[in-house]
This record gives structure tokens, sequence and C-alpha cells, in this order.
């Protein structure tokens, strides 16, 4: 870390306080920096100092390294181009975001028949680009069209299959290794 320009660390903190289930005030005593700082650097108002750094992390019972590591991640800007292809992939099926992130989103083009069931441990969203898509979900069938979105909650049995040629199904769900929140 470059010690000119401290690193954004703020909602790297925030989690890993929040994992803990620790307030403000209780990691402001193990680390003898003030809550209105530790506030500020949360919501990226302030940049600790590599000091302060170092006594955030053991107050938070990891390294420093971890939450800029940590923080470097949450900060991943990718353009995914139209023509990219993944290796491994069938022909129409795309992600639209590379790497392990909170959010995956996958393409599907042509006349995609998936067939098989699915079940996702987390909410998804399939919006109709192009074409036509009849999806089953708890049993009932619900078909869409261009422009049409399908929303469903983490748990929901469902399948789905193009009905017309060149249709365009994009796949956006909270990724799996995310732990949903209960509200």
């Amino acid at each position: 870390m470059d010690e000119k320009e401290p690193t954004r660390v703020g909602a790297a903190v925030k989690r890993r306080r929040r994992t803990l289930q620790l307030t403000l005030a209780v990691v402001a005593s193990r680390s003898g920096l003030s809550v209105p700082f530790l506030s500020q650097v949360e919501n990226e108002r302030a940049r600790p100092s590599r000091r302060s750094l170092d006594l955030l992390a053991e107050a938070l019972e990891t390294t420093a390294g971890e939450l800029i590591a940590a923080a470097e991640a949450t900060r991943t800007v990718d353009v995914v181009r139209a023509g990219e292809h993944a290796p491994g992939l069938p022909e129409g099926v795309r992600p639209l975001v590379r790497g392990r992130h909170q959010l995956h989103a996958m393409e599907f083009t042509g006349e995609q028949d998936a067939g098989r069931e699915f079940q996702h441990r987390n909410d998804e969203l399939l919006y109709v680009a192009d074409g036509a898509v009849e999806i089953e979900a708890e049993g009932r069938a619900h078909r869409l069209g261009r422009g049409d979105t399908l929303y469903l909650s983490g748990g929901v049995r469902h399948r789905w299959r193009a009905t017309e040629p060149g249709t365009r199904l994009l796949v956006v769900a909270v990724a799996d290794h995310v732990e949903a929140e209960e509200t």
C-alpha cells in the first residue's frame, strides 16, 4: 500500500465488523480510534493511515492486508465486450460478470432449452431482451416476451426454455456464495 495514497477500505471494514457482530463503539474501544472516525472510514469519507489501519485490523481480528484485499475485490471494474465468449461454456451462453462477485449475470442467446430444473440459494431476475421464453416456476407456466421480467426468490424451483429463434435472456442473480440477510 502506498503511504501517500491510503486505500479506501470502508466497505471491507463495515462488512468485517458486521460479520463479527460488533458495534462501532466496541471497535473504537478495541482500536483506540474514535467512533466518528470509524464511521467516516466505513462511509468512505475518511481513509485510515497505515497505523490506523493496523489498529483497526487488530480490533477486527484480521490483518491490514486482508482488509486491503477485501477492499480491492469489491472495487473491481471490468468490461465484458459483446463478442467475448468464455471457454468451457456452450455456444449461446455468456457470462456478463467475470470472477467471483456478489452478483452473477449470464446471457443466453438462441434457442436455448435449459430443460433441467434449477433451484438457486438466492434471489434472481430473468429479463427477456429479445424473443420469448416460457418459464415454469412453482408448478405454473409463465410466458414472457421482449422487455418482460420474472423475479424469483431464493429457493424457488424453476426451468425455462426459449420459444422463439433469436431469443436473448439475461439472468441476474445474487451469487450462491453470498449469505442473504433475513428481512
